[in-house]
């Protein structure tokens, strides 16, 4: 196992700065401090966790990338924004299932910005159809869901997080003892912390032994779309 790295106060200043010069023209001046300040304590951070995944799940990613793998784009996409800064001022990392192609699959994610850290677990915008096969297996099963919500474990590390209707579902029962949770457009967990958190030379084991409190939701989920867990 890979000796124990987080990230460091020069990541958390890095960002502070970026916030600060969101150009391109400073970005390309200090490309080197991106580089030893985020790529690389992100992969080894990315390359920890890959160690430490099969024990949440086997089918869980952890891809150490500068494109197309656990590292989110620094670039912002601008085209339908008013805000026209052209980068991210965080740091944005995915764990997800093998089968997912993008942010919208099943899977565990990390978040360190100048403010905050937080994790999440689940689902953030499912897309319709799987939308409606979340929300159907709520209703097939009632008391699985609310072992998984109302789990001890999960309580004591998650908040659930993300966006609802303000109405029933279309198709869906208003009477429904989980209706609340049938209106959710997101199935998250989020958990929040301090931006230091994240310089803990035990951060991937620390941030492992979080995310395995979300188990129960991942497989819940997993099991709704059919996919292996």
């Amino acid at each position: 196992m890979s000796e124990g790295s987080g990230f460091s106060q020069a990541t958390i200043d890095y960002l502070v700065d970026l916030e600060a010069n969101n150009n391109r023209e400073w970005f390309q001046d200090n490309r080197s401090r991106y580089d030893e300040c985020v790529l690389a304590p992100a992969f080894g951070f990315i390359s920890e966790m890959g160690e430490r995944l099969p024990g949440i799940s086997k089918h869980l990613t952890a891809i150490p990338k500068r494109s197309g793998g656990s590292l989110m784009r620094v670039y912002r996409d601008t085209r339908f924004s008013r805000d026209k800064t052209p980068y991210k001022t965080n740091i944005g990392i995915q764990f997800r299932h093998e089968q997912g192609k993008d942010v919208h699959a099943p899977g565990l994610y990390f978040h360190l910005d100048r403010n905050e850290c937080f994790l999440g677990v689940g689902m953030w915008h499912p897309e319709r159809e799987a939308l409606a096969a979340i929300r159907q297996a709520i209703v097939d099963e009632p008391e699985a869901w609310c072992r998984v919500r109302d789990g001890r474990a999960f309580r004591a590390v998650f908040d659930f997080g993300g966006s609802a209707l303000k109405r029933p579902p279309r198709g869906f029962p208003a009477e429904h003892p989980c209706i609340e949770d049938l209106k959710r457009k997101d199935f998250i967990g989020v958990a929040s912390m301090a931006p230091t958190v994240a310089t803990s030379a035990n951060l991937a084991e620390e941030m492992a032994r979080m995310f395995r409190a979300g188990k129960g939701l991942m497989g819940f989920l997993c099991s709704a779309l059919r996919l292996p867990f």
